[in-house]
């Protein structure tokens, strides 16, 4: 293991918060370099502002000055610039191409949101030009970029936070879990199971005009060039004001062409904690068996057959083989959360609530003082953007790094080749390649569209 690995959660150093600039919106960064003036505020933006990128926006006003934002939907952008303005008293300056945003000198770090096909390369060039940077999960599209980043962020010191932010958030929940575990109290673990909720398929999606505002084209970027598609029903709740079946916002999670299902949305998260509670944060699975799964169209030889439909799986069973030969379960069935058993009990945790006995018998026999800051590696900061800026002072990488990151989505990107193809893989977490199986190692990269490629 590299000594970079080693910068996680367990050589993690707490920093005092921020302090109130002396200027606002510096004209050369004051965090970028040598990280000299720990206490001025670090100077952020913004590329991707739909749903989550505005939620990782607004609980970051505390911590950092937003000087910019980017998004190739001008009524997006213009809607989020409005909103900042009136958060912090300032409005940012407005970018429809990210990449001019990169070029300035003043900005610190910078938060990605943009669709999941688009991480890798706008993470990439983002250190390049200088810049720290968290991006949303999951982070990457393959398991080859997830490489790729891991380089980069050793080859230009930046800091890296993953918006994995159930090791931070969720009040302490999932770390109270992983320090159960630790503290022996299901004793030693025979299965993990993570319910990660199903999907529904779309009916046939036409090709239509595209909405005022979108620069489709550079919503693509990497993907393959492409008609917009929508039917007119809106979508209502959470990411509404879009159509329901479209494959552009919001609905984008539902295409193997921008996203993996369920799979790396919702099993980024919970086989993120069940993989760090297991102590293969380093390793990875040695197989992965698709039991059974549901696909919404017709495959052949890993590709959709149509592509006027979502083609991400809508149910799945999942085993995957960790280290010390115990089971992890990734499933669409039953409660969204994660379920420990062991040889002393069992007991379940989610975003609202953790139970079972080994839960209960807490008020009678309480964890040691100090054993959650223990799994977290010093105090538990306010939130994940409070660890990113802590991380940015100290230059040591967040409690969300890269390396484990990437460990545990490979799992779940070999879910979805798993189900792809209808068979089981077997799994090299030294050589991270599949083994014997040189269709399935094919899809563990994908080409970039001409044009669109990652600028080195």
């Amino acid at each position: 293991m590299s000594a970079r690995q080693k910068l996680n959660r367990r050589h993690f150093l707490q920093t005092t918060g921020a302090a109130t600039a002396a200027g606002y919106f510096a004209g050369t960064s004051s965090l970028g370099n040598a990280q000299e003036s720990p206490n001025e505020r670090p100077v952020f933006a913004t590329i991707g502002l739909r749903n989550q990128g505005w939620t990782i926006t607004n609980k970051s006003f505390k911590y950092a000055d937003f000087a910019a934002m980017a998004d190739v939907d001008a009524n997006v952008l213009g809607e989020n610039i409005e909103k900042a303005k009136k958060a912090q008293g300032k409005a940012p300056e407005g970018y429809a191409d990210y990449r001019k945003l990169l070029e300035r000198k003043d900005i610190d770090a910078v938060m990605i949101a943009a669709p999941d096909h688009w991480h890798t390369k706008i993470s990439v060039e983002a250190m390049l030009a200088g810049k720290d940077v968290y991006c949303e999960k999951p982070l990457t599209l393959t398991i080859d970029e997830g490489k790729l980043i891991e380089k980069i962020v050793k080859q230009t010191g930046r800091v890296f936070q993953v918006g994995t932010m159930q090791r931070t958030e969720n009040n302490q929940r999932f770390l109270q879990a992983i320090a159960m575990i630790r503290d022996g109290r299901i004793g030693e673990i025979r299965k993990v199971t993570c319910g990660i909720n199903g999907a529904t398929g779309s009916p046939v999606i036409p090709a239509i005009d595209v909405p005022k505002g979108l620069d489709w084209d550079f919503w693509l970027g990497p993907a393959p060039k492409v008609p917009y598609r929508a039917l007119p029903e809106m979508r209502k709740g959470y990411g509404g004001g879009v159509p329901l079946y479209t494959n552009c916002h919001y609905a984008w999670r539902n295409w193997y062409e921008y996203s993996g299902g369920q799979m790396n949305d919702w099993g980024a998260h919970h086989v993120d904690i069940a993989t760090w509670a297991l102590g293969a944060d380093q390793s990875g699975p040695s197989k992965i068996t698709p039991v059974s799964f549901s696909l919404p169209v017709d495959y052949k030889d890993g590709h959709p057959t149509v592509s006027d439909q979502y083609n991400s799986p809508t149910k799945f069973e999942i085993h995957a083989n960790m280290p010390g030969d115990i089971p992890m379960v990734i499933t669409s069935e039953g409660d969204n959360g994660i379920m420990f058993e062991g040889t002393k009990g069992r007991f379940f945790v989610n975003r609202g609530k953790i139970v079972g006995k080994p839960v209960e018998d807490l008020e009678s026999n309480p964890l040691p003082e100090d054993a959650i800051e223990n799994v977290y590696g010093g105090p538990v900061a306010a939130n994940h953007t409070d660890n990113f800026v802590q991380a940015m002072r100290s230059r040591k990488q967040p409690i969300s790094d890269v390396w484990t990151h990437n460990r545990m989505l490979e799992t779940c990107h070999l879910a979805n080749i798993s189900i792809r193809l209808g068979r089981e893989l077997n799994w090299d977490p030294t050589k991270r390649e599949i083994v014997g199986d040189d269709e399935a190692n094919s899809f563990l990269s994908r080409e970039s569209r001409k044009g669109y490629e990652i600028d080195m």
